[in-house]
Order: C-alpha cells, then structure tokens, then sequence
C-alpha cells in the first residue's frame, strides 16, 4: 500500500522559504523541529522564479531548501509549480490565459487562470516538470510529489471549443449519435457539421440572465461539464507521466479542494491516477461535525477504502470570510483526529510560516508573524506533533469497515442541477448530507462509493436523487437487492439516462420495476411550505406525522407496499413512502423531502433490521470511528462539545494509544478531547457477545 512508503501518519504543510529571506530558514527548521514537523510541501507557486524567461531556468534556491530540509529530518512534498504560469508566459503567448463565460479574456493575475487545453500551457508545464523529475529524481528528502495546486477552473476559449468538438468526435463517433443524445431537433438546433459546436456559454445556450450553469441544452452542458474535468485530468497526466518517466515509483498527487466535493472535476475519475488521495478541507467553527465527516468518507471511497492525505487545514484562522474567527483551544487537535480516523494518514497545513504580505497573509500558520514558539497556536500544534510522532507507523494502513454506502456521482450531481426541473432548491450534495446524517447521527459508520463500487459487501445502500441511470445500473441494482440487499432512493431518481434524455415509460424509468411504482407528477413547494408525512404503520420508533417539503410527488404502487401518506393537498392520502419487497430483499422510496427527525429514525430502523448497529452507545456529540488492520481494532472516540463527558467502553480491557493507559467501563471524556483505544480483534468480537 502507498502509504508504507511513509515512515509515520505525516505532519507537516505548505512552506514558502522564498518569501522569506534565508537568515530565518535555519530558524524555521528549529521551530519545524520543536512542532515535530516531519514534512513540507515547497515549491507549490515558484515557476514564475524557477523560470524567469523561456530558455533560462534557476533552480539553486530549491537545492539549497531541499537540502536543508534533509539534513534536519524533514521529508519534502515537492510542487511542481505550475499551479500559476509566469507573468512573460502571459505576455509572450496569450493563448495560456483563460476566458470567461461571458467571453472575456483574462489578463494575467490572480491563480487557476491557465487554459488547460492552452498547448503553450501543456508544453512549458511538462518541460518543467521533465526537468524537475532528472533534476531531483534521487534527492534523499522527497517523498512525495504534488502536481500543480487545487486543480480546477472552466475556460471558454477558442482552443477548448477546438478540444470540445474532438473530445466529442471520440464520445459519439458521428453527428447522428450526437443530435440525437442532445435533442437537437428541440429549437431547430441539428447540427450538420462539427464545426458548428460552440462551447454552452453565456454567449450561447446559456439562460437565466447569463448564468451559464443553466442552458437550453442541459445535455450538451454535462458533456462540457465532463469534457473540461477530462481536460485537467490530461494536464495533470501530462505532469503525473513526465515524473513517473524518470522516477517509476514517485508517490504522485494533487490536492483535492472545494472541502472534498467540488463541482467542475469527477474525483471519481481521477481518483484511479492518484497514488494516493489528498484533500484540503476548510471548515469554519460553526462548521458541522458530520459536514467534515463525509467529505473525510468522500476522499477514502474515492479510491473504494484506500487512506487519503489531510494535505491542507488552517492551524487557526481562515482569511478569507467576512468574520474570520480563531479556532478555539482542543479544536484544531480534535478535528485533525477526526480526518485520521476516517482515514487520513497525514495532517497538514495551510501553511507553516505566515506570509508577510498579498491575500494570505492573515490565514493561519503554525509560526505566527511573531515568529517565535511562544504562541497558543504553536504549543498546539507542537503537543500534536509529539503525539503523532508516540503513534508511529501504528495507524498507517488500517481501513474504516462500514455496512452501510452511499452512492455519490458527479455525473448526476451535475445533471440534477443544470436546470429545468421542479426546483432550484432542490441541491444534490445537500440531499447527500441529509441521509449521512442520519446515519451519523445514529453513529453507523458509511462508505461514500461511486457507480462502479461493487455493492455485495454491504447490507444497506443509499442512492440519494439517483436521477440519471447510467447503463446497467439499474440491473446491477436488482441483483443487489434479490440477493438480499437493502436499497433506498428518493424523489426525482429514474428520470434519464446518462445523456440527460428522459427515460420514456413514467417514472422512475428503469427502477419502476425494483422500486414497485409509478411516479405522475412531481410538485414543487416554495420555500416555507410544507405537507405531512403520516404513518400508516409503526416502523421502528416511527409513528405519526412528521414535516416535509421540498417536493412532493403523486405516486401508484405496482407491487410496492405503502409505509407513509401525504397529509394534504389533491395528494393527501397518496403514497409518500413505499417499499419493494424484490427477491430476498427490498427497496425503499421516499418520495419527498422528510424532516431531519424522520429521517433518523427510518435509517436507525432500516439497520435495526439489517441488524446494523453502532460501534458503542455514545453520549451526543461524541463521534465513534474503528479503523481496523491486521487483527487490531482502533477505536477513536471524539467529544465534539464543550463540557465533559462519559462513556461506557465495556468490561474488556482496552489500551489507550495517547496516555499509555489500559482502561474499561466508565471513561470521562474532558471537553474538546480524543481517545484511541487498541485491542484485539478478537477479543472484541469475544466482549460482543
């Protein structure tokens, strides 16, 4: 696995020693020291100094960090720098600047302001890299390699329309196939020839006042969608294949951003060209613990279980909010145990030394502008170091088990909200967070999986507005649940196929038949409406009515059996929740938008029946997490509040990894604190019974 090519989980961030001059770069390695720093991420924005014109390249400041870096014991994550192109690139070869949606174009500034299908782009970044890779290929210190920085922007211009029109040659082969996936017959929009494709933009498809998010022809717009995603992928591979060239076993990454689910890039599809998965995650203090959560479950499913890289998280403060509060004593701490749990096997910030100047320079770091140890900040993350370095390789390659999937895709995530549809409120990855909480809130640990993950291993899966099908996965779907699986999904699922085409036939199109029913009308409630959602029976601690919104859908049973009613409107008393009883097992539908409380205890009573069940009874606001490897079972436990608690652990002796302790029964958990307890996996599955 990649990561026992790390001596340890990691601790470190992004350091910038050229910013700063080199009489405190020998103080910087004593603070890194006493921090327990044992990795840095340099050279991430340094191509504008590493290539000062087009034949000259200057790399000697590089050396001498690197070496530095090696002689006092920290590793180096080596940038590739390309992550903002020179100023004279700008000037000498404009095709690199990108163009907006309303057909401007940029001038040089800022960052992610690189075409990616720019050929200027391409080629200087890979000769850099080329050069990179020869240059450093055995320097003891690197460890790993980060290419260009955060990927991820949309460009409009004449070389991507170009690119467009061949990636869509290599999809659909002829025009046909493509007029008809598009519906170009609607507004008389039949294409003839290729060139006549232009980019869906403001100054094309686009609706709504210019927002190109929402256009006329919502299939054309995913294919763009998927066409600019493969377009940084190729970029990224272009850097990935020029180091892998000269060092065959690099570990090579990039740095996931959008908090782990950002809209313009399919992580699924990159996830298989990343050695391993990192992600860089920015929560504010109000944040949601199950919000980081699932975005830490997110960047393990990608690579179906595999640990992932925390590879940036402010030690303090954000700075780029309207209020940008510090993060209060214990909470940097705790939520870096949280992403380990889930699987990270590094923690790492955004950035070691602050900035003296430009946008970051009040974001957070590990030494301050005072630039001493002598801050809360500082003792915080030292007393972090020294842990993580107690815990070693002890963690490194154990994995999270979970019983329980839900399904995430990009492809439906951009489909469901291009437009056209029953709401604009109706969001994809919110409906995705509703049914993880539930799960979280109930302490049932959850896979974040993708089309191709293989369902056997679990009992219960979740496929949240699963409204785009994609070609046999409603078969897939079927053997799941006859086999015995549980499967649930919600309004607006069925409705097209992977074109965006809607499924003829009535909906849910290919799950009518899983499902059991028949969906004639979906109605969409403003904001601030609600119906009811009534039992017709008990199910589990459920009975009554209970609140729901959002959208309500007219539904007939074929087969499905009727578990809820709505409330009221010319729908009162028609199905709002069913379920398919299919083979050995069964599929659920909710065919609106349940309250927060509903939805907890449906999902507790579907594992009750799975017999699912959480790790221990924890108090609220105390997250249970297991890793697992090797016949050991760590358990992490959190205390997300603010007042001390306590917990059963069960009369068997558990080692706990941080005090060195062997403790059972009755635990107190101060505020804000973390627990790792290791026992054997055996004697756990003995304590069970």
């Amino acid at each position: 696995m990649i990561s026992r090519k790390f001596p340890k989980i990691l601790y470190g961030g992004d350091y910038n020693p050229e910013q700063f001059p080199k009489e405190i770069w020998d103080e910087d390695m004593r603070l890194f020291q006493l921090a327990g720093i044992d990795i840095a991420t340099v050279n991430v924005f340094s191509w504008a100094l590493n290539q000062p014109d087009e034949e000259t390249y200057r790399f000697e400041w590089l050396d001498e960090v690197l070496n530095k870096l090696h002689e006092n014991g920290i590793h180096a994550c080596l940038g590739t720098g390309t992550a903002a192109h020179p100023a004279w690139m700008a000037r000498k070869y404009p095709d690199i600047l990108t163009v907006t949606s309303d057909g401007k174009k940029r001038k040089f500034g800022r960052r992610h302001n690189s075409c990616p299908n720019s050929p200027t782009f391409r080629h200087y970044a890979e000769s850099l890299v080329r050069i990179l890779a020869e240059r450093y290929k055995g320097h003891p210190a690197l460890l790993l390699w980060h290419v260009n920085n955060e990927i991820g922007n949309r460009c409009y211009c004449d070389n991507c329309e170009k690119a467009f029109r061949e990636w869509l040659k290599n999809r659909y082969g002829t025009l046909e196939r493509l007029n008809q996936a598009w519906y170009t017959r609607f507004w008389g929009h039949t294409f003839y020839d290729w060139e006549d494709i232009v980019l869906p933009s403001a100054l094309s498809e686009g609706l709504s006042g210019g927002n190109s998010d929402q256009t006329a022809f919502q299939g054309m717009t995913l294919d763009f969608y998927r066409f600019n995603s493969d377009s940084w992928l190729a970029c990224y591979l272009i850097e990935y294949n020029a180091i892998k060239s000269f060092i065959p076993d690099a570990v090579v990454t990039t740095n996931f951003q959008g908090n782990g689910t950002y809209k313009p890039l399919d992580y699924f599809k990159w996830a298989p060209y990343l050695d391993i998965v990192a992600l860089d995650i920015y929560p504010e203090n109000h944040t949601p613990e199950s919000y980081m959560a699932l975005r830490y479950d997110l960047m393990r499913g990608l690579k179906d279980g595999t640990p992932f890289m925390l590879m940036e998280q402010t030690p303090s403060v954000l700075n780029w909010k309207a209020v940008n509060p510090t993060k209060r004593p214990g909470v940097m701490r705790l939520r870096s145990y949280q992403a380990v749990a889930r699987g990270a096997e590094s923690v790492m910030f955004f950035q070691l030394r602050r900035s003296l100047g430009a946008y970051e320079k009040f974001h957070g770091a590990v030494i301050d502008h005072a630039g001493h140890e002598h801050t809360r900040v500082f003792r915080e993350c030292a007393e972090l170091g020294a842990e993580l370095r107690q815990l070693g390789n002890l963690l490194l390659d154990s994995r999270v088990k979970s019983k329980v999937a839900i399904l995430f895709d990009w492809d439906n995530w951009w489909a469901v909200e291009l437009g056209g549809g029953p709401s604009a409120h109706m969001k994809y990855v919110d409906q995705i967070q509703k049914y993880y909480d539930a799960f979280y809130d109930n302490g049932i640990q959850v896979d974040l999986i993708h089309v191709e993950t293989d369902l056997q291993p679990y009992e219960l899966v979740v496929a949240p507005l699963l409204y785009m099908v994609k070609p046999g996965y409603a078969q897939k779907l079927e053997r799941y649940v006859e086999n015995g699986g549980t499967f649930v999904t919600t309004f607006y699922s069925g409705v097209a196929n992977e074109n965006d085409l809607v499924t003829a036939g009535g909906y849910p199109g290919e799950l009518r038949k899983l499902l059991g029913i028949w969906v004639e009308e979906i109605d969409a409630l403003f904001p601030g409406q609600s119906n009811a959602l009534v039992m017709k029976k008990e199910l589990g601690q459920l009975r009554g009515s209970y609140e729901c919104g959002l959208v309500c859908e007219v539904v007939h049973p074929e087969g499905a059996e009727t578990l809820a009613d709505f409330g009221s409107d010319y729908y009162g008393g028609s199905p709002a929740l069913t379920r398919n009883r299919f083979g050995l097992g069964e599929a659920w539908y909710a065919a609106t938008d349940p309250s927060r409380e509903f939805m907890r205890q449906w999902m507790k009573s579907l594992c009750d029946c799975k017999g699912i069940t959480p790790l221990c009874d924890a108090p609220q606001d105390v997250e249970i997490i297991q890793r697992e490897k090797e016949g050991l079972i760590f358990t992490f436990v959190l205390n997300h509040s603010d007042h001390e608690q306590s917990m059963d652990m069960g009369k068997h002796v558990q080692k706990e990894l941080l005090s060195g302790l062997s403790v059972s029964g009755d635990i107190r958990l101060p505020p804000k604190s973390v627990m790792i307890f290791e026992v054997q996996k055996e004697a756990d599955a003995d304590e069970s019974k």
